[in-house]
């Protein structure tokens, strides 16, 4: 812990608080631009749509299972050494997926980017209380959260750009130059800090069967559609999944020094809001992912455009941030709790109006600016609800378990929701061809099929021009349907997330 007032100098600390801004920022600009990049890098490397969920996945599961254990890292070995690993790992992977060239060597390359995500992230936060009194603290920290919106904001438009001009590959290589200037001034300016009451030993084995139970997990909802339920790989790995996840709260329960604290969850308060986080962060975690694909690839957005098209939602959320963080003062956790995530999910249900074309003021406008109220009504309650539904001295053990949870539904979500989105554009995609009579047993078809909206028609070469137009047709239109019924599903969820908000008790302490 940081003195009252800060001893370091204030050029050290300015420098401190660039370096881990900017080191934040990578990561917030990465996790949006690639989203807006997959359209671009499956047409390159001729993924699938399950290639491109891993894509996705394998550094959402690193950084959603590791990111705990990697608070603890540094707090036990120094902060600002496992906060510089950290930005080299997350840097060289980076260097990694911009020179891949298939799809497996990418997905590689990006659980490593999630590994170094994982150390990097809750350091920046860590070093930056450390190196701030008390009284300089909130301003730095605010400071911190603002620029880390606004990274969030321009990341999807300025990283669009890049990709329709440069290649899918600048999204990662504009890594680089952030993280040579944060290692330079980590170097010059942050001071190295730990807390010198951890001395226990990290808690691996919790952090090996999160990694496992949660990849187990994803593993066997991801390949579902493609092999079948069925499929020993499959249901061995739901199976295996399923029961490692239950060892670590096993595990967790009996270790003295577990990396997920159980015993929070006594609070009724915090596991509700947790719940509510999964829920919520899980359907915007959907609709971030498909809302950027259907704009692209059916829509026929440039990446600029789509990347454009999102800035309504994070702009709103920096713009209402002031008067939300207000809210439980004034009315109670309760209120916004379930107004805020009814909101949001009135924003999903407006995507699910989706077509095969129509004007972006009547489409995807007023359902970015409705999810952009609902999560700004949502998000600082939730923060505060969190933090205060338990003693002060877990503060910190609380902060980081309600990141990772929101971390982890997004991984969920998207493989869930991943087995919907190909079971309904299967059966649409087959009753389109059936009627035009249009053979899948080609193997040339059946791959291009398999990338669903980012097929390529034109390497289908039993078909004529018309028929290719006609085929073009159908997938897209069986894509549409697919975003639809998922969306609504998202919507869903929201919706149930506003029924647990109701049931928030409005003051529980721990």
């Amino acid at each position: 812990m940081s003195a009252p007032n800060s001893t370091v100098p204030r050029r050290a600390q300015n420098g401190t608080l660039l370096a881990a801004i900017l080191a934040s920022s990578m990561t917030f600009i990465d996790s949006t631009v690639v989203n807006v990049a997959l359209p671009a890098l499956q047409r390159d490397l001729h993924a699938t749509i399950t290639d491109v969920q891993w894509v996705v996945e394998a550094y959402a599961l690193l950084l959603g299972a590791l990111i705990l254990v990697g608070g603890s890292i540094g707090d036990q070995f120094g902060r600002k050494r496992v906060f510089v690993a950290g930005v080299i790992v997350f840097t060289a992977a980076s260097l990694l997926c911009g020179v891949a060239t298939f799809a497996p060597m990418l997905i590689a390359c990006r659980a490593l980017q999630g590994v170094g995500a994982a150390f990097l992230t809750p350091g920046s936060l860590a070093i930056i209380s450390a190196t701030f009194g008390e009284a300089e603290r909130g301003r730095a920290i605010g400071a911190w959260s603002g620029a880390a919106a606004m990274a969030a904001a321009i990341g999807p438009a300025a990283g669009g750009w890049l990709i329709e001009h440069a290649s899918w590959r600048s999204a990662f290589f504009v890594n680089l130059p952030f993280a040579a200037v944060v290692v330079l001034l980590s170097w010059l300016f942050v001071p190295e800090s730990r807390d010198p009451t951890r001395s226990a030993r990290l808690d691996w084995s919790g952090a090996l069967l999160a990694v496992a139970g949660l990849g187990g997990l994803v593993f066997g909802l991801i390949e579902w559609p493609p092999r079948g339920l069925t499929a020993p790989a499959v249901l061995g790995a739901l199976v295996a999944g399923t029961s490692l996840l239950a060892l670590f709260v096993l595990v967790e329960r009996r270790t003295s020094n577990p990396m997920l604290s159980l015993e929070l969850f006594q609070s009724r308060a915090f596991t509700l809001t947790n719940l509510l986080t999964l829920l919520l962060y899980g359907a915007i975690g959907v609709m971030m992912f498909l809302v950027p694909m259907n704009l692209i690839q059916v829509q026929r957005y440039t990446a600029t455009q789509a990347g454009a098209a999102l800035l309504p939602f994070p702009v709103i959320m920096f713009a209402l941030s002031r008067w939300s963080g207000g809210l439980v003062a004034r009315v109670g956790s309760r209120l916004p709790l379930t107004v805020g995530p009814a909101i949001a999910g009135a924003g999903l249900l407006l995507f699910a109006r989706s077509g095969l074309a129509g004007s972006y003021w009547t489409t995807v406008l007023p359902a970015m600016l409705v999810i952009g109220v609902g999560m700004a009504v949502t998000v600082a309650p939730l923060t505060t609800t969190v933090m205060g539904a338990v003693d002060v001295r877990h503060a910190g053990a609380a902060s980081g378990i309600n990141n990772a949870v929101a971390r982890v539904a997004s991984l969920l979500a998207i493989a869930i929701f991943g087995v919907l989105l190909q079971g309904v554009y299967e059966s649409r995609v087959a009753d389109g061809l059936e009627r035009l009579s249009v053979s899948v047993e080609s193997a040339a078809v059946a791959g291009e099929l398999r990338k669903m909206a980012g097929a390529d028609v034109d390497r289908m070469p039993s078909l004529d021009s018309s028929r290719r137009a006609a085929v073009r047709t159908v997938i897209d239109e069986a894509f549409v349907s697919a975003f639809r019924v998922v969306i609504f599903g998202a919507a869903l969820l929201a919706m149930a997330s506003a029924l647990i908000g109701r049931a928030v008790p409005p003051h529980s302490v721990l």
